[in-house]
């Protein structure tokens, strides 16, 4: 792929912000703007978790309806993300953070009012459109208005509030659940939404490339369907089973859309999205090393809310605070991080970045069950630092590869790595993680139900049975510690693969995206 022309104006935007080195005059303030929007669409991921049975109490919703509910928003949100970063390119990437948003605030309103499962589904669905088309124009702003020395970091803040965002979600859902209701976690978003519309229509400048190739309906629709049916089949495979009809669907669905697509943008003379990109090693290895890193952290709080809450037997907003920990950590390692490339490499980062992480897993899997708080709370400030500390060195490898005008195309690649990376891990590890308690609650209890941690329980709470109980928390905690030590291997592999493809000698910064 040919060198961009460096001298080539974007629409709507002054020179120097494109061209300059200094960066825009307001980029600091536009970076706060665009956090907040990254900030609603990112605790939507998890704020949902704690209100689910205050959901299934009012609206009757059943194991199979809060599936869908949850569901929804992930798979729309992924299935879109690429073709929401090609747009924000051709059309404008303020634009498009400005209708994610209005979007966003509408769905939410409708599904805070929703009076049936269906009609919640419907609006988290829709909530999906309005987050895919605001996540990767946020990332492609910030490659616009920052020059070169200083984006590490603005990436390191973004990355910053989007896993301190994660984190804090639970804790929220927790408290608008015990203080409000079910419907507070979609309420919440409403002014939050309208808030970053208006710091955004205000302090973001308009940017697009009027080069960027159109958004091919046909090639749209096959992205969309095949990631949509990739990411449900994962889903669904980690909550059902092989054996569910969905799972063939939604995988015959990805294998007919991404292949097709594949085909059509190799042929196509102005491709949506640039293929060519994954034969550059530095965009294809640190794209790699970060799915390989969300395999384990993705899986980490659907594992640790457990723990917490059932083992330890902590409250849900308890439990929630309990991940404080983690959010700490990935504030220290984000302000280290944003300066950190620049002393000791691109590479350096993200292979001490991972191995952190690495090692808070092998802390997680440490844990007896015994144990209280405090190995706990280590575990997840190493897993909160590492991930912190190297994502703006990841972000920057990624970034840097791609051509400074297709920053909404690279950006929505980003994204779209790691969010598989997060279902997959939910889904695998989760799958082990089940198999794993099963198989040790037999050893112990061979009379026990083989169902989760929490139906075990219960069964033990009717029956009376304090000794099952506690062989079932055991049985978790030793299961537990083996899908932390799977999820450790992710993270050092992931370390591996960024320490060979971001060697010395590698173009980690800038827009050549050439194949090298």
């Amino acid at each position: 792929m040919g060198e961009p022309d460096e001298h080539r104006g974007v629409a709507g935007e002054r020179p120097p912000t494109q061209e300059g080195t200094d960066g825009h005059p307001r980029r600091w303030l536009i970076l706060v703007a665009v956090c907040v929007a990254l900030l609603i669409i990112v605790v939507d991921n998890t704020v949902l978790s704690v209100a689910l049975p205050a959901i299934a109490d009012e609206l009757g919703a059943g194991t199979a309806a809060l599936q869908a509910v949850v569901d929804a928003y992930v798979v729309v949100f992924a299935g879109l993300l690429v073709v929401s970063g090609v747009a924000a390119d051709r059309l404008g990437r303020r634009r498009t953070v400005l209708v994610g948003l209005a979007v966003f605030a509408m769905a939410s309103t409708g599904a805070a009012l929703a009076g049936s499962p269906a009609g919640l589904v419907v609006g988290r669905a829709v909530m999906g459109v309005g987050a895919a088309l605001v996540m990767p124009a946020t990332l492609a702003i910030l490659v616009q208005v920052f020059p070169d020395d200083e984006r590490p970091r603005a990436f390191a803040a973004w990355a910053g509030v989007a896993a301190v965002a994660m984190a804090a979600g639970p804790v929220l859902g927790g408290f608008l659940v015990e203080v409000w209701s079910w419907a507070g976690v979609f309420w919440i978003n409403v002014p939050l939404a309208v808030f970053a519309l208006a710091a955004t229509a205000w302090l973001v400048p308009e940017s697009s490339d009027p080069d960027a190739p159109r958004v091919d309906l046909v090639s749209a629709v096959l992205v969309t369907g095949g990631m949509s049916g990739l990411v449900l089949a994962v889903v669904v495979l980690g909550e059902s089973g092989p054996a569910d009809p969905l799972v063939a669907l939604g995988l015959g669905a990805a294998a007919i859309g991404l292949c097709w697509f594949a085909v059509r943008q190799r042929r196509a003379p102005a491709p949506m999205v640039d293929l060519g990109l994954y034969r550059n090693r530095v965009f294809a290895g640190a794209s790699a090393a970060a799915a390989l890193l969300t395999l384990g952290t993705g899986s980490a709080l659907f594992v640790l809310t457990q723990h917490l809450q059932l083992v330890l037997g902590l409250t849900a907003v308890q439990a929630g605070a309990g991940l404080a920990p983690l959010a700490v950590g990935v504030v220290a390692g984000s302000t280290l991080g944003g300066r950190a490339p620049a002393r000791i490499g691109v590479r350096g980062c993200v292979v001490i970045g991972f191995a952190l992480v690495a090692a808070g897993f092998c802390v997680l899997a440490a844990l007896h069950r015994d144990d209280g708080f405090l190995p706990v709370a280590l575990g997840l400030a190493l897993l909160g630092t590492g991930t912190g500390f190297s994502s703006p060195a990841v972000t920057s490898a990624v970034l840097g590869a791609v051509p400074r005008h297709r920053a909404g195309m690279g950006s929505a690649l980003n994204d779209t790595h790691q969010q598989l990376g997060i279902a997959v891990g939910v889904a695998a590890l989760g799958g082990f993680l089940s198999s794993a308690y099963r198989n040790e609650l037999h050893l112990v209890a061979p009379v026990a139900e083989n169902g989760a941690l929490a139906a075990t329980l219960a069964s033990a709470e009717q029956l009376d049975d304090a000794g099952l109980a506690e062989a079932a928390k055991g049985a978790f905690v030793t299961a537990q510690g083996t899908t932390m030590l799977v999820a450790a291997g992710c993270a050092g592999l992931g370390a591996v693969v960024a320490g060979i493809a971001l060697r010395p000698g590698r173009t980690t910064t800038g827009s050549d995206g050439d194949d090298g």
